[in-house]
């Protein structure tokens, strides 16, 4: 297991002194959650977002088992569908953020949303919604901007445009 420390000698005869070094790319703890009820969907977007960015991606097509699974899971972003048969996705992020209070909320939705910009602007955890169909990349960039631990460079070396 990679940690985010390194184990260096610092004198000669004291091996077993450790001292603690920043890595320059931390290792993510954290990991994307997925909730959307169409299965093709869901793992396509697993397949896409785990192969382009480095961190643990994990999804479920059923909101109540979403929310049995927060609290032993170390989520740094949810993304969830809107319309979905057990609740919808304000409901499971009205839910959810008393799970993962800090957590913040993409919305992925092929519907239209009928609140007022003042009833989605108290929904705080939410933070973003994404009209389908989207790019995986724009839901990458958006993953990306906020995600919560400083430092980190989610983008697989492998996504990058390459270079001249």
């Amino acid at each position: 297991m990679i940690t985010n420390q390194a184990r260096v000698n610092c004198v000669p005869g004291l091996e077993n002194q450790l001292r603690t070094l920043p890595l320059v790319n931390p290792v993510p703890r954290k990991s994307v959650v997925i909730v959307d009820d169409e299965i093709s969907y869901t793992n396509l977007l697993t397949q896409l977002l785990s192969e382009n960015l480095d961190c643990r991606v994990i999804a479920f097509t059923r909101p109540l088992d979403a929310l049995a699974a927060l609290p032993e899971l170390d989520a740094g972003v949810i993304v969830t569908d809107y319309y979905m048969p057990q609740l919808d996705g304000l409901e499971f992020i009205a839910q959810a953020s008393h799970l993962a209070p800090a957590v913040p909320f993409i919305l992925i939705t092929g519907h239209t949303i009928s609140l007022t910009s003042e009833e989605l602007a108290e929904i705080t955890p939410l933070k973003k919604i994404l009209p389908k169909p989207f790019s995986w990349r724009k839901l990458g960039d958006e993953i990306i901007r906020l995600w919560p631990e400083p430092g980190v460079n989610l983008l697989r070396a492998e996504a990058h445009p390459a270079s001249v």
